[in-house]
């Protein structure tokens, strides 16, 4: 028999209207025992069934709710159920060759990414409850996804919120970690056991796509441009030229290697600096570029930072729109969930004031669609990209 968890009054209205998560603050009493990890019941103030889900009372996301119904059983039935409908609808609205397999709380998994580079797999477990399910997904991605070889990538700081080692590794027999793909044409160099996140950043695909046609023969900057993949696009696109910048020494070898793999070498060129300060510098120095393209990390990934990250972001988006020739277009973007849409808007209309340059809204967009945007959980929705030309 379930364990059952009563919610206060008042408490639980997100979950009763679809969220997947109860806080522990929202708990009110306990009918029955459990283990972490356990699936149990929740209910709301007055015994009406909210859903099931895993428990964690480590953590302030106390319950994860995996089901609706409260006669489902959480088994390798239940996940191929769940994967089946990811897939299906990946099929649908997306080029699967690499993709976000399965979204977390998105795809009505909570806790669980699944990454997929053509035939290798990727696993970030970031739950307790979820963790107890791997080996389930895994022989599912075997069997009926043809998955060559599966590796964890569950290092992230948010299991320590959950009382969790961060872990990585083989989840099947050893392969080579270094994956090649191919994605809008263009190849790279993949590296899941070591690179940010899963190995590659799949949530810009239809981003990096969208900036190609305004780069032909046109002289690109891309900032904060990692593994090189917008300046690989405006390289395929026919750029005159593109240079890529990036702090990490690495980051610019793995760029260099990519561009040679599509024989881009000539015209992607990637140099090492610190894009807030080379941004300064070359605005004074009256650089001049078509197409600026701004790809920053998250600079907050939480409310007690957003501060500290609005200045940021308006300060690299000043210096960003003045090295725009007039005509020329400007490309930036926010991968943290707390920068709030409207915040985010507002803070580059404000860079776009102090540089004295008008903003003419080409195109707005969010994250690929393999990384479906759930609305009653708000907390799916973090990319925010804009294409203007500046006049």
């Amino acid at each position: 028999m379930s364990c059952k968890f009563y919610l206060y009054r008042g408490k639980g209205r997100n979950a009763e209207n679809g969220h997947l998560w109860i806080y522990a603050n929202e708990i009110e009493n306990v009918d029955g025992e459990y283990e972490n990890g356990d699936i149990v019941e929740a209910y709301n103030f007055r015994g009406e069934f909210i859903g099931k889900g895993f428990i964690n009372d480590v953590s302030k996301i106390a319950i994860r709710i995996m089901t609706r119904d409260i006669n489902e059983q959480i088994n390798e039935e239940f996940f191929r159920k769940r994967l089946r409908a990811a897939w299906t609808y990946r099929k649908t609205v997306i080029d699967t060759s690499s993709c976000r397999f399965l979204f977390g709380e998105a795809d009505f998994v909570p806790g669980m990414i699944i990454d997929k580079y053509e035939d290798y797999y990727v696993i970030q477990s970031l739950a307790l409850g979820i963790d107890k399910y791997k080996d389930i997904i895994v022989k599912l991605l075997t069997d009926e996804y043809n998955a060559k070889g599966v590796y964890e990538r569950s290092d992230a700081r948010v299991r320590e919120l959950e009382g969790m080692d961060q872990t990585k590794g083989f989840l099947t027999e050893p392969f080579d970690t270094n994956l090649e793909i191919i994605e809008n044409g263009v190849k790279y160099h993949v590296d899941i056991e070591n690179g940010q996140k899963t190995g590659f950043f799949l949530d810009q695909k239809e981003n990096r796509a969208a900036i190609q046609r305004l780069c032909k023969d046109a002289d690109v900057l891309d900032c904060f441009t990692h593994t090189g993949s917008f300046a690989l696009n405006a390289g395929i696109a026919g750029a005159k030229s593109v240079l890529g910048v990036d702090i990490s020494d690495y980051a610019v070898e793995c760029s260099r290697k990519n561009a040679e793999l599509n024989g881009l070498s000539d015209i992607v060129k990637f140099e090492s600096h610190n894009a807030f300060d080379v941004l300064r510098e070359w605005s004074r120095e009256g650089r001049q570029y078509d197409v600026v393209i701004l790809d920053p990390p998250a600079f907050t990934k939480s409310r007690s930072t957003i501060d500290g990250a609005t200045r940021g972001y308006k300060e690299i988006n000043l210096r960003g729109i003045k090295l725009v020739k007039t005509g020329g277009y400007f490309v930036t973007c926010s991968c943290s969930h707390f920068m709030y849409p409207d915040l985010f808007r507002d803070t580059i209309a404000e860079a776009a004031l102090d540089a004295n340059r008008t903003l003419r809204q080409v195109e707005f967009r969010t994250q690929a669609a393999d990384h479906p945007i759930l609305w009653n959980s708000d907390e799916s929705y973090y990319l925010k990209f804009y294409i203007f030309q500046v006049v």
